[in-house]
């Protein structure tokens, strides 16, 4: 009986080790299935996420303005289009930043020459997802002129002064200059002073026409309405600038170049073709004969703004312009605060702003790169 119900007591202790090691060996077999799953998934996200490509279509807007010339002359004499390669080139001209950063935004183009206020907006309200600044273009080159009349901020008082577009940059360099002459401004255009905001091209017929007493304006319009309808220079905005923010008196950001983050995370080499095309232009209009440069400029005008401007108001509007791949990225936060206060963004953090790593290995100047200002990557 002792051997029977020993005997008995054994099978059940076998019968358990089956089970442990049944259910061990089940462990591993899961443990293994993970690890193979996590390798299939990794692989399946590498395939998915394939190497960027240069794009096949590069679509670049830009202004009919002399603080455009790059773009002007990057277009018009091919720069652009040959280090492109084989990426197609297709423009869009726009009146003003607001407009071109719409048609950015809603993918109808994939970068921009746009003044800075603009691309800070767009920042901001994105919440730094839609823009990134690559490059400087134009400092310099805009006026707040008015009629003859008028000589002091006091005289502006109930007058109608224009600027390009609501929230563009030389409207809120306006209503900045305004606010700290006293006067209240509001983006109805009510206020101290009306500001209306109206397409460059119409500013000089209302001018004429005597329905605006003045205009806060990027070259050649500024210089069109001193030479062609007797307009005078009240402020030159050169002289707000004094150098304590970027180190280069006298000198404001006017025009950048801008690309939308998602185009420039896929295509980074066409960026990179980009700015070497763009760095071409700039090298070529601070080093070409004033003659050459005119004409060039002229008929990248006629073709892109519908006229050619007169001589003595391209070399008027030259003589205003300082053409640089320069950002001057020190001077945005104070951007920012005078589109805050004019009521056309709100203040933010604009760290992340600026990626011109691009710029500086296209330029590869040794110990001067060009900086972000602690606003971005360079």
């Amino acid at each position: 009986m002792i051997r029977i119900v020993a005997g008995e007591s054994a099978v059940p202790r076998r019968k358990r080790a089956i089970e442990a090691a049944l259910a061990i060996g089940l462990v591993v077999l899961i443990a293994l299935g993970a690890v193979v799953a996590s390798n299939i998934s990794r692989d399946a996200s590498a395939q998915a996420a394939p190497e960027p490509t240069p794009a096949a279509e590069l679509k670049l807007g830009y202004f009919g303005n002399v603080t455009h010339a790059p773009a002007l002359v990057g277009v018009g004499q091919g720069f652009l289009a040959e280090e492109l390669g084989e990426t197609k080139l297709s423009t869009q001209v726009f009146n003003a930043g607001p407009a071109a950063i719409e048609a950015l935004n809603a993918g109808a183009i994939d970068a921009t020459y746009i003044g800075p206020n603009p691309a800070i907006n767009s920042f901001v309200k994105s919440g730094g997802e839609s823009v990134s600044i690559i490059a400087g273009a134009a400092a310099g080159g805009a006026q707040l002129v008015v009629r003859p009349g008028i000589s002091s901020a006091a005289d502006l008082l109930g007058k109608t002064v224009a600027s390009p577009q609501l929230g563009g940059t030389q409207d809120v360099a306006l209503r900045a200059w305004l606010s700290s002459q006293g006067f209240k401004t509001n983006v109805d255009g009510s206020g101290d002073v009306a500001i209306n905001p109206t397409e460059n091209a119409q500013t000089l017929k209302l001018f004429q026409d005597g329905k605006l007493d003045g205009a806060w304006l990027p070259e050649p319009w500024a210089s069109r309405l001193v030479l062609t309808a007797g307009a005078k220079v009240l402020v030159d905005e050169k002289d707000l600038w004094d150098g304590s923010l970027s180190g280069k008196p006298g000198e404001f950001p006017t025009t950048i170049l801008i690309v939308n983050k998602k185009f420039a995370a896929e295509h980074p080499d066409t960026v990179q073709a980009l700015l070497r095309g763009h760095v071409k232009s700039v090298d070529w209009l601070n080093n070409a004969a004033a003659g050459e440069k005119a004409t060039v400029i002229n008929n990248a005008l006629q073709e892109s703004a519908g006229a050619a401007l007169p001589a003595d108001v391209l070399d008027r509007s030259l003589q205003n312009v300082i053409f640089t791949v320069d950002p001057l990225a020190a001077t945005y936060p104070k951007l920012l605060k005078d589109g805050a206060d004019a009521g056309t963004t709100k203040q933010a953090d604009i760290h992340g702003l600026f990626d011109l790593r691009a710029l500086n290995a296209v330029t590869g100047t040794v110990g001067q790169r060009i900086s972000a200002a602690d606003l971005g990557r360079d």
